[in-house]
């Protein structure tokens, strides 16, 4: 079969479906004998019916989509001066996140070289805002330094050696 033979058969096979199901005995007080239907007022109690908060339903969907370890990774980077405080935060930032171990960059190599001596109080403030085992290590260095290898005062070749001697 091809195009449009292809095309009728599944149109037909779709229809026959239909109606056997339509057909079908049908179990009272259910939609379509596909299990409970809920019909009328939800009552006093609670209810699946009833309106849901908005992040309650967000948890659920996250949950169930598996995003609980991608949502605590991005925690981190949306609420670093809530994660490590406001000092910490004015003068570093994360750069990324890979494998467990957090790259963080600091302003000055004098507060990279604090940040490494704040390292286990970091990973501690860390898991407890997003989680055991999101941050495993933490990557410290310095502001990146420029590249003097181009520009107009570049001397090309290996350049003068000893100036001295």
């Amino acid at each position: 079969m091809a195009g449009p033979e292809l095309a009728r058969a599944v149109l037909d096979a779709a229809l026959s479906r239909r109606r056997e199901a339509a057909r079908a005995p049908r179990r009272p007080g259910t939609g379509q004998g596909r299990g409970k239907r809920l019909r009328g007022y939800s009552g006093p109690g609670p209810d699946p019916r009833d309106p849901q908060l908005f992040g309650a339903m967000l948890e659920r969907l996250v949950k169930a989509r598996g995003w609980e370890k991608p949502k605590a990774e991005a925690t981190v980077f949306g609420t670093w001066e809530k994660v490590v405080g406001p000092d910490i935060a004015a003068h570093s930032r994360p750069m990324r996140l890979e494998g467990g171990v957090l790259t963080v960059e600091a302003e000055s190599t004098a507060w990279a070289t604090q940040l490494r001596l704040l390292a286990a109080t970091l990973l501690r403030k860390i898991a407890g805002e997003v989680g055991h085992n999101v941050v495993t290590r933490l990557n410290i260095h310095g502001p990146a330094a420029p590249s003097w290898s181009r520009g107009p005062r570049r001397v090309e070749g290996r350049g003068p050696r000893d100036t001295y001697g």
